[in-house]
């Protein structure tokens, strides 16, 4: 459907992602073997901190439900967009859509939260490790959780429902290999100007906010270090908490890539790049890094594989 009248869709055609036809094949192959990393590699995350009992503790805690999030995340987007470059279709549902966006909205703030209850996590134990025990107890952590699940959820179904409400559009080509909210919103021709006022107080809530709790987080903790600098001190600080910079560096650079640098030419392309990296990459690349750098986790995955080979 493509004219000047405006009318109501029952699916919409998303063009995906900027590449030649004849490369979508190989490039095919190529995100279905990063989607089956990402989500082999967070579930072998979650089966490490759920068998061995040395992480139990607030941190992995965390962890397990980021691991988690990062799979369903990429699951949102990653199956339809592989389906679609497999057999050359490029239609989706109008439900199918709407759900698209209330889950990638619900699944990026939830990722949000986790990361800033991780930093809080961080901060608590390097800043007050006297009290960290007593604070950061479990109902604590199953409260943060619970929270981050409510408020991502609310704030997905706030935008998921006016979004439903615009049942007129002038296109239904999607320039995205997904159902993007922004990407609607310019297709509606509908009044969304609830819709844009809405976006802007929920985003700063839901992105801004956790973000300068981060920062805040790390910049006691960097303080707390430069009052007692030692070699130990800064090898332990790196040792709990490089792992988590290094996800929120990628998180956060990705988001501040697509909303605040400017690009002159080829926005759509720069859009759906971006869109790929914090969908797919950045899933994938996460139990990487916290495997890598966390010494906790390898001997997690010695223990596991030594009662399998020796069982008592």
């Amino acid at each position: 459907m493509k004219s000047d009248n405006v009318s109501t869709v029952s699916e919409f055609i998303l063009l995906g992602l900027p590449i030649w036809p004849e490369d979508q094949g190989m490039y095919s192959v190529l995100f279905l073997a990063v989607y089956l990393t990402t989500v082999l590699g967070n579930l072998l995350i979650i089966l490490l901190i759920r068998l061995d009992s040395h992480l139990h503790t607030p941190m992995y805690f965390f962890l397990s439900h980021l691991a988690f999030t990062d799979i369903s995340f990429s699951s949102v987007t990653a199956p339809k967009m592989l389906m679609n470059m497999l057999t050359h279709t490029q239609s989706i549902s109008y439900a199918g859509c709407i759900s698209q966006v209330y889950f990638f909205l619900f699944f990026a703030d939830l990722d949000s939260f986790l990361l800033t209850s991780m930093a809080y996590d961080r901060y608590m134990a390097i800043c007050h490790p006297l009290h960290y025990t007593r604070i950061m107890s479990q109902n604590l952590c199953v409260l943060l959780v619970a929270v981050s699940w409510v408020l991502s959820s609310a704030n997905a179904l706030v935008h998921t429902l006016l979004l439903a409400h615009l049942s007129h559009f002038r296109d239904n080509t999607i320039p995205h290999f997904f159902c993007d909210l922004s990407a609607l919103l310019k297709l509606s021709s509908s009044d969304t100007t609830i819709n844009e006022l809405v976006i802007l107080p929920l985003g700063t809530l839901i992105i801004t906010v956790p973000f300068i709790c981060i920062l805040v987080s790390y910049g006691r903790i960097g303080a707390t270090i430069l009052r007692t600098p030692s070699i130990k001190g800064i090898c332990k600080a790196l040792s709990t908490c490089g792992s988590h910079l290094c996800v929120v560096s990628l998180y956060y650079g990705a988001i501040i890539g697509l909303y605040l640098v400017p690009s002159a030419n080829n926005t759509n392309n720069k859009d759906v790049i971006v869109a790929v990296m914090y969908t797919m990459v950045i899933p994938m690349l996460n139990p990487f890094i916290y495997s890598l750098r966390n010494q906790n986790v390898k001997g997690a995955v010695r223990n596991v594989l030594s009662r399998r080979v020796c069982p008592q």
